[in-house]
């Protein structure tokens, strides 16, 4: 994997997400070279050691016991991520708003993915099945995933890339969470990070194209 593009992924939880990174593009399109974690018991962190993936738990205090503010903890994962020469950092399930410094540490290298279609549903405060239940308590027919660039605003990075799924008259979060989780965001996000590493993303302001692979992917 020496001549693979290395990849730094940002988690806060279970790691579904990064799973399907590690299943469908480490070793294969890039090298997760780090995964990191504001959450000690994050199990993405597990699921990265078992594929032999470097994973570090940061915690939110400095070695005095200080609690760090948002600048300083990003200094750190931005540090740590630069020490590998990571060329796209993925934050799959991350729970933190990264600060601007950060997004201007990593200039259209850093994405996210949403669990329903941008601009809906999306911002500060949508997170996890608080999202889902949005989306059916407004009675919406169809919601989805976003992989987008990310900014200083939550959420309010140039769309990559959307895939919809119907909402159904039964559906419950937890059951509109496993459906796009499952059918959506684990098919779309390496989708999105395979088209990135060959150089097939660009962007034009808030326009971003992605030019067609051979092998059908976007």
């Amino acid at each position: 994997m020496a001549d693979m593009k290395k990849i730094a992924v940002l988690i806060s939880g279970g790691g579904t997400n990064l799973q399907a990174l590690i299943d469908k593009i480490h070793g294969k399109h890039g090298e997760i070279a780090v995964v990191l974690s504001n959450k000690k018991d994050a199990y993405g962190l597990t699921r990265a050691k078992e594929a032999g993936i470097e994973a570090k738990y940061i915690p939110p205090v400095d070695e005095n016991g200080e609690r760090l503010d948002d600048e300083a903890y990003a200094k750190i994962l931005e540090d740590e991520i630069k020490k590998r020469d990571c060329a796209l950092v993925v934050l799959a399930g991350y729970m933190k708003i990264v600060p601007k410094s950060f997004v201007d540490a990593f200039p259209d290298r850093i994405i996210n993915i949403h669990p329903a279609l941008i601009p809906s549903f999306c911002g500060e405060g949508y997170y996890g099945l608080r999202v889902h239940q949005a989306v059916l308590d407004y009675g919406a027919k169809l919601s989805g995933a976003t992989v987008h660039f990310v900014n200083e605003e939550a959420d309010g990075g140039p769309v990559i890339a959307q895939r919809a799924v119907e909402v159904l008259p039964d559906d419950t979060p937890q059951t509109l969470q496993r459906r796009i989780l499952e059918n959506v965001e684990h098919v779309l996000l390496p989708e999105v990070v395979q088209a990135i590493l060959e150089g097939r993303v660009r962007r034009e302001g808030r326009t971003v194209f992605v030019d067609p692979s051979q092998d059908g992917w976007i």
